[in-house]
């Protein structure tokens, strides 16, 4: 095009006489394969108007473009400029920012018309009038295309779009310095790497490591760092790796990302394998380190290991530290080691709510609940403040073993601490006062909430299924999709156990498909021993058992249990035997079976058939655990097991 205008007696205009319209409208005189196209997509803005207005196309009296539509073309460019001083605000300033130097310096922000400052159909008093109103330094197209403001060079503005959240813009800015070859600044980078992992914009991200290895920075320890971190928290690990292997050096924040990687993925073995590798290496893990890696033992959970670590602490002398503390009585408490984790409670020289709540969680998840509750008024002794973890964890406890008067007195004590508006604290005293028999308490607590989840909404109904009542369940599962609110695996569970504690076993096959088939939800092995339940509870023996052959999955030994508890209570004996047989197999150590099919012989009295059960149980080695239980009496549980005398008012 530009050849053309500089010279166009050097051109034929052919569009007057062209009888194909793939035909070029141009055509060079001497150069047959030099042709343009008035209106193709690749020219810059405009070009149809002044080629409209070139002498050449006088010389055969015809023109594609009339003098009328030149006019208004002026007209409207005068009126958008207007528009524009009018009211800057709903225009963007795109000079700085636009990938093609054609691009439009200005942008309107609803209707996407552009102005350009160098542009010919411009009135004559743009350019003096832009220059002086406070949008930069106006340039010329061709200072556009070879330079770049001091300012971005610098990586200010890219700081600045970031701390503002205008992720897009700082990345059209990096790109802009990227294809003028203008060296973006290393704090830029990782300015705009931290942003993508705190927004998880794996994509954004990954278009920055490409700028980083175009401008030869992809070697630079800092940000191959902070490229791990931005690939691990936005949730792709193994991108997050290759950039770990790829670095000719490690320091311990590399190491500690990486591992902190895998342990927030679900992967703690490799977790763990990665740390004593850094440690092979002779890099000292810092305290960060040791925190991460002692939650990856808590989560599979991995006692010995978690022990090594322990000693390493020691030696390196972070024992004393309140977090390092913290976390071990945690990681004791979450392998099943209360005794560990009280231990390294008690040598603790300082100890913060964070200590308190771990060693109380580790009691609850224990079933020892009576102890977290001592410890509880304990923590309140030395003047610390619970937080909304612990509440949760002591509402939980108080359920587990039905104490209703310590959980009304921990309602209270939410109310003092402002805390009961939290969804979190909200659910769990729902779930609280629901498992302890408390119902209309519970759905008190649920209309009061001003915020609900889908765990409010499983909660309630939870408590409703409990406690036998399946139509006020399902009336609950009804409202809560009328209210927008999309019930997940948790939210069937609760309802199709409503149906099998109600007889209601039509409605409870209906849900079981529509789980399936409206909502997407997959069944688990918990929504098939439902599902189970609900027939054999209902007596529909045979079509359970024939359920359970037709399942896409392996059933497992809660399955088998759930059919043997039904033939128990329908004095199935056939059934009640297969079903016994498969439980063995798969849990041979338990001894419920062997209890249950006794009884069924019991009832049938077969009595020569319970001796027989009786002998396979012992011979296998199989114990039965004595029975046990709480009573709350004032606001003091006392816990009583089968054949225990040792209580005072036993």
């Amino acid at each position: 095009m530009e050849e053309f205008f500089s010279d166009s007696s050097q051109w034929w205009d052919n569009r007057t006489n062209k009888r194909n319209p793939t035909l070029p409208d141009l055509r060079h005189r001497s150069s047959a394969e030099k042709a343009l196209w008035i209106d193709s997509r690749f020219h810059p803005p405009l070009v149809h108007v002044r080629v409209a207005v070139m002498v050449q196309g006088q010389e055969q009296g015809q023109s594609g473009f009339t003098t009328p539509e030149i006019s208004r073309n002026v007209v409207r460019v005068e009126q958008l400029w207007q528009e524009f001083f009018l009211d800057p605000s709903q225009w963007w300033d795109t000079r700085f920012i636009k990938k093609n130097p054609k691009y439009p310096d200005f942008e309107h922000k609803s209707t996407h018309e552009g102005l350009w400052i160098e542009g010919w159909l411009n009135p004559p008093w743009v350019k003096a009038k832009v220059a002086t109103m406070a949008l930069g330094r106006v340039q010329s197209g061709s200072e556009l295309r070879s330079g770049v403001p001091d300012s971005l060079g610098k990586g200010v503005n890219v700081r600045k779009l970031c701390q503002e959240g205008r992720l897009k813009e700082a990345l059209h800015m990096v790109e802009l310095m990227v294809q003028q070859n203008v060296q973006a600044p290393i704090k830029a980078y990782a300015c705009l790497l931290k942003d993508c992992a705190r927004r998880r914009a794996l994509v954004e991200g990954k278009r920055l490591h490409s700028f980083i290895v175009q401008q030869g920075l992809h070697s630079n320890i800092f940000l191959k760092n902070t490229l791990v971190n931005m690939y691990a928290k936005c949730g792709s690990v193994l991108d997050a790796r290759q950039v770990f292997d790829s670095m000719p050096e490690h320091n311990v924040f590399s190491w500690t990302t990486i591992i902190s990687a895998y342990a927030n993925h679900g992967q703690g073995e490799e977790a763990i394998n990665l740390f004593k590798q850094m440690q092979q290496t002779g890099i000292q893990p810092n305290k960060v380190t040791f925190i991460v890696v002692l939650k990856a033992c808590a989560r599979i959970p991995a006692l010995e290991e978690g022990k090594k670590f322990h000693l390493d602490i020691v030696k390196s002398g972070f024992e004393s530290d309140v977090i390092i503390g913290s976390t071990l009585v945690d990681m004791y408490a979450k392998c099943g080691c209360v005794e560990d984790a009280r231990q390294v409670f008690n040598n603790m020289h300082e100890r913060d709510v964070v200590s308190w709540t771990a060693l109380i969680a580790g009691y609850a998840q224990q079933g020892l609940g009576k102890d977290a509750l001592d410890l509880y008024e304990q923590m309140k002794q030395d003047g610390l403040q619970p937080n909304i973890v612990t509440y949760v964890v002591l509402l939980k406890a108080c359920a587990s073993i039905v104490a209703l008067e310590q959980g009304k007195h921990l309602h209270l004590d939410i109310i003092k601490s402002c805390l009961e508006s939290d969804v979190i604290v909200g659910s769990t005293l729902v779930d609280m006062y629901a498992k302890c028999g408390r119902i209309e308490d519970a759905r008190e607590v649920f209309n009061n909430m001003h915020e609900r989840n889908v765990v409010s909404w499983n909660a309630m109904i939870a408590g409703y299924a409990q406690q036998g009542l399946g139509k006020e369940a399902l009336t609950l599962l009804e409202q809560m999709q009328r209210e927008g609110t999309k019930p997940d695996e948790v939210t069937y569970l609760s309802v199709l156990s409503a149906c099998s504690h109600s007889g209601l076993v039509d409605k409870g096959q209906h849900l079981f498909d529509c789980m399936c088939k409206e909502d997407d939800v997959i069944p688990t092995i918990d929504h098939y021993a439902c599902m189970v339940d609900l027939l054999g509870r209902a007596g529909y023996l045979a079509d359970a058992e024939d359920f359970i052959s037709k399942m896409p999955i392996q059933p497992n030994a809660l399955v088998w249990m759930t059919l043997l508890g039904a033939a128990r209570n329908h004095g199935h004996l056939e059934i009640g035997r297969r079903a016994f047989d498969s439980v063995v197999k798969l849990q041979p150590e338990d001894a419920a079976p062997y209890v249950l099919l006794s009884n069924i012989y019991a009832a049938a009295g077969w009595s020569d058939e319970v001796a027989k059960i009786t002998k396979e149980m012992n011979d296998a080695g199989v114990k039965k655990m004595p029975g046990c239980t709480w009573f709350e009496a004032g606001r003091q549980v006392h816990d009583f097991v089968v054949g225990d005398a040792s209580h005072p008012q036993s």
